[in-house]
């Protein structure tokens, strides 16, 4: 990835490094920095989606909305959320995320315990856009914070590791919004409002904490030695140029993402999958309530495709690492979710169209890890990667302001205008899986063709492939960074 010099510099080092010191190393990490980020997007999806199960619990009904005002309620929490999404990915370097990530978290769980006690749709979408501005950061952030810590090939698994989280607030929050259901009355407030107060305390509670959790890099981690810190950085700079300290801001590196074909088709495809996501994580419980069931049982019922979703995305995570491959596992799970909405719209049994969840949730689900890997892992240097992480999560976020207003009431329980724009959604993603696939294998194959001539610009007597200079101004367009496919 670097210069001829420093590859035979950081080779000769980490040749000598035991695997046994390198495996301890980076399993330090996994068991010190992955469980803080994945509470971290545990709450986060926890503290956005448990709207669903707060309606099921009454909070429609209570508060007097219409399904236009209950679908309003949750875009106002989308649109700042997307706004937020690519500054605070450029800052979380400036500010450190040892400051940003604890702050947000505390801010957002204040937010959430707040919702508790609104009167009215007014102030429940005031404090739904305030969550949103808060919240937006998160996703994006902890995957380019991740990227600073696991080289390209380890970090499918660790951001699904997160990432299936969301499968497990899921079904965690349909069992939790269960059992708080039953304080309605405590202290003068109904149940939907208990959902909101108790989740929104703990996550306060766990922001706080979290000051004393994070290391801004592995430097900084108070759980390895000063070798296994030597490893790590050995490794980071192996897999990736170590340009940090010419890597500055510019809005030419902003642009430079913006302009990559590759990033643009994984945009779509983390637009299609981001519609597809989160009208399962917003609208589930509803299209279980409306097949028929009570509910509590609702509730209940809603547990089990989120679950199976939490095991598919982190077994074919790990495939997608273990083969170091993107697009083939998107564009397999994308094919399981396309059986299961074709299932859900052509079945008209009540049992049927609640097994196809089970397709449609896994499929799903398992791809947006995946997708924000590939994304993360073909940007460089590091503001051009904050930027197309940062992108890739707008399109999500643009895909769930779509999504809200795919549901309403009286279209359910088939939805099937909806269904057919999600099937139709879940082949858009195959495909662009395909494109970029062959522009990223030809991309590689024109630069390994062109070297001199792309380095040439760049070259003097001294460092005859332009040095750590051509890597910041080429970036991933540099002819020695390969594409993942």
């Amino acid at each position: 990835m670097e210069s001829s010099s420093q590859v035979t510099v950081l080779d000769a080092a980490l040749a000598k490094v035991d695997p046994e010191q390198e495996r301890r190393a980076v399993r330090k990490l996994d068991y010190t920095i992955l469980p803080v980020m994945t509470m971290f997007y545990l709450l986060s999806f926890l503290d956005r989606a448990n709207i669903g199960n707060a309606r099921i619990a009454g909070l429609q009904k209570d508060l007097h909305m219409t399904d236009r005002q209950y679908q309003i309620c949750i875009t106002a929490l989308y649109v700042p959320y997307l706004l937020s999404e690519l500054p605070s990915n450029l800052l979380l370097r400036a500010i450190g995320p040892s400051i940003l990530m604890p702050s947000l978290i505390t801010i957002w769980g204040i937010m959430v315990t707040l919702q508790g006690f609104v009167t009215s749709f007014q102030g429940l979408a005031t404090l739904r856009a305030f969550l949103g501005l808060v919240e937006g950061p998160m996703f994006p952030g902890i995957v380019l914070y991740l990227s600073g810590f696991y080289t390209r090939d380890e970090l499918s698994l660790r951001v699904a590791l997160f990432f299936s989280a969301a499968s497990l607030s899921g079904a965690f929050s349909g069992l939790l919004a269960a059992g708080i259901d039953n304080m309605h009355g405590l202290g003068g407030r109904p149940g939907w409002a208990w959902i909101f107060i108790l989740e929104g305390l703990f996550t306060v509670v766990f922001g706080i904490a979290a000051f004393f959790l994070v290391p801004s890099t592995p430097r900084e981690s108070r759980y390895l030695t000063e070798s296994e810190k030597d490893l790590i950085m050995q490794r980071l700079e192996r897999d990736r140029p170590p340009v940090a300290s010419l890597d500055k801001f510019s809005f030419k590196q902003v642009w430079n993402s913006l302009a990559s074909p590759h990033v643009i088709f994984v945009f779509i495809i983390f637009f299609v999958t981001g519609t597809n996501l989160f009208g399962l994580a917003n609208f589930l419980p509803s299209i279980v309530s409306q097949l028929g069931f009570s509910p509590n049982k609702t509730q209940l019922l809603s547990v089990g495709p989120f679950a199976a979703g939490f095991v598919v995305t982190l077994l074919v995570a790990y495939l997608s690492d273990r083969y170091n491959s993107r697009a083939i596992p998107i564009m397999v799970v994308s094919a399981l979710s396309a059986v299961g909405y074709a299932i859900y719209l052509a079945s008209h049994d009540k049992m049927t169209s609640y097994g196809a969840l089970f397709l449609m949730v896994p499929g799903v689900y398992a791809g947006a890890p995946i997708s924000a890997a590939w994304m993360a892992n073909n940007s460089e240097p590091h503001y051009r990667r904050a930027t197309s992480i940062a992108m890739g999560f707008v399109a999500t976020s643009a895909g769930a302001i779509l999504s809200t207003w795919r549901f309403p009431t009286k279209e359910g329980p088939r939805f099937r205008k909806t269904t057919i724009m999600n099937l139709t959604f879940a082949l858009v993603a195959i495909a662009f899986c395909i494109i970029n696939s062959i522009w990223l294998i030809r991309s590689n194959k024109r630069k390994r063709s062109t070297r001199a001539q792309l380095l040439a610009p760049y070259s003097d007597e001294k460092e005859g492939d332009g040095g750590l200079n051509a890597w910041v101004e080429l970036g991933d367009r540099h002819p020695d960074f390969r594409y993942i496919l």
